[in-house]
């Protein structure tokens, strides 16, 4: 059995949560012997004391030569981590808890129905062409994607703003269409950096711990520390390289020959080797990253739902679970809510490999003899080529025939995703349900990637934000699970722990799980050890 001493260091180094760490201190009867400075442990205090000096060489994949710098356009790993966590800064930042807390807003609060929300904006912050920003930067920042013809896929969550209003250099307001309990969430939306009124969005002009120096779309780029940076206690690189490299392969190479030190994604079928090797870590995060295989629901025959419940019943999630994440994971129930999630439906029955319903949907569907092409590329996710060729073989035993189609790589999200009609997704998840939903399942949701419209799922997705009562809350959300689960374009198999890998040499803190690399804040909140 763990002992008391082995889970102060197991803490202390971040491997082990404030959550798990009182749990299984409680079941050794230990819990009253604990050090309150121990429980207290801040987040920068894991794996040595932080400092400066260095170039981090990041090696990603999700990189696409399509990439720009605009965040409203930004929806892969490189640009998120380039964007998120070296050149800019949201108002608000999710910690390692799931929480909000205050980033270039110094602090809110809210009427009682949640319908206005006041922020004070930090003063002082400078970006990084030395004008300070105030409330005239938030304004234009937001506006961004608020505006009629905007493609950003944060269109649909600040779609709730009916008006923003200066109230001072350093005080706005936000008049909401409609109560919503979690607003300070939605602002630290990855897409909501803001800028200074004079960006075109494009220039890389931000407020953040990194100045960038280059940049090659998909490829590479470089950035420097800002000496001016508002947060004393984070950016401690010299530089930041961050290098798109796509192939699993190749990124495990250049971290096990020290070319980079820092790899997202590892390959799942070898990780048991890195684990293994000297110089190297693994870093695992438990938290809403997901895998769907997307129907557009408006295009034949996935109009069409026996269609769709066919192809729910015909996959093995328990084989997807084994074999491609090798266990690191959980299966899905075709929805998008982990059970890391505040409202996660627990109660729902899990939907099973069940080839007779698999039959029985296709034949009332009138589409027993019906092929169905399936897009995929290791682009989407690690393992997703591999996956489809399970899937076909599993529904093949339920009498469905998958044309497994394999797309390039460079270029799948802006040439594959939301433009064939039934294709491999990875999607971060995001840290509450509301977000979720409503980014990617909403009747007007930029990133509805199923093209997907339920009634009464929408009636339900705005009653839920304006709802205090907490167990009627929940009630909202799991019901909203419920519609996706029985009637939504995705099938859900199973949920992925993010796993990467770095160099021993990298310090840090308990890691943030709404995105992979600590929230993409790594490059902001890592340190060299030595």
């Amino acid at each position: 059995m763990i002992d008391v001493e082995l889970l102060k260091r197991l803490f202390s180094e971040g491997k082990v949560s404030r959550r798990e760490f009182i749990a299984q201190t409680a079941a050794l009867g230990a819990t009253a012997a604990l050090s309150q400075s121990i429980l207290a442990t801040n987040v920068f205090a894991a794996s040595s004391e932080p400092r400066r000096g260095g170039r981090l060489r990041i090696g990603l994949s999700g990189g696409s030569t399509t990439d720009t710098i605009d965040p409203a356009a930004s929806n892969d790993m490189m640009n998120q981590v380039l964007i998120n966590g070296q050149l800019g800064n949201c108002l608000v930042e999710i910690d390692h808890e799931n929480k909000p807390i205050p980033e270039l807003a110094e602090s809110w609060d809210s009427s009682p129905d949640t319908k206005i929300w006041n922020f004070k904006l930090r003063k002082g912050v400078e970006f990084h062409n030395g004008k300070t920003m105030d409330a005239d930067d938030v304004i234009y920042s937001i506006n961004h994607h608020r505006g009629k013809d905007t493609k950003s896929p944060a269109k649909v969550l600040v779609d709730s703003i009916q008006e923003i209003k200066k109230e001072g250099k350093y005080s706005i307001s936000f008049i909401l269409k409609s109560a919503n309990a979690d607003f300070p969430f939605l602002l630290s939306d990855y897409h909501l950096v803001i800028v200074p009124t004079t960006s075109d969005f494009k220039d890389g002009i931000f407020s953040g711990g990194y100045i960038l120096q280059k940049y090659e779309p998909g490829v590479r780029a470089l950035a420097t520390r800002n000496p001016n940076y508002f947060k004393s206690d984070r950016a401690f690189f010299d530089e930041v390289e961050t290098l798109g490299i796509n192939d699993v392969n190749a990124r495990t190479n250049a971290l096990k020959t020290g070319q980079i030190d820092v790899m997202n994604r590892c390959e799942l079928k070898t990780v048991h080797l890195l684990k293994r090797m000297k110089g190297i870590e693994i870093i695992r995060q438990n938290g809403f990253k997901h895998y769907t295989f997307a129907m557009q629901c408006n295009t034949a025959p996935y109009n069409n739902n026996d269609v769709r419940l066919a192809l729910k019943y015909g996959v093995d999630r328990e084989q997807m679970l084994k074999t491609i994440l090798r266990g690191y994971g959980s299966i899905g129930n075709d929805h998008p809510i982990s059970s890391a999630s505040r409202y996660f439906a627990s109660e729902l029955p899990q939907r099973q490999f069940d080839p007779d319903k698999a039959k029985f949907h296709l034949k009332k569907a009138g589409l027993t003899n019906t092929s169905f092409d399936f897009h995929t590329a290791e682009a989407a996710f690690v393992g997703a080529v591999d996956a489809a060729v399970i899937y076909k073989e599993t529904a093949a035993k339920a009498g469905i025939n998958i044309n497994v189609i394999r797309e390039p790589n460079d270029g799948y999200w802006s040439n594959v995703w939301m433009k064939k009609p039934w294709c491999a997704v990875m999607w971060g998840g995001r840290p509450t349900e509301d977000m979720m939903f409503s980014t990617a399942y909403a009747a007007d949701a930029a990133w509805n990637d199923t093209s997907w419209k339920n009634k009464r799922f929408n009636e339900l997705l705005i009653a839920a934000r304006a709802e205090l009562d907490e167990p009627k809350r929940r009630a909202m959300y799991v019901e909203m699970q419920s519609i996706v689960r029985d009637d939504g374009g995705v099938v859900v198999p199973m949920f992925a722990a993010d796993l990467a890998a770095t160099s021993d040499k990298i310090g840090h803190g308990p890691v943030s799980v709404n995105w992979e690399l600590d929230g993409f804040r790594a490059p902001e909140r890592w340190w060299f050890k030595s």
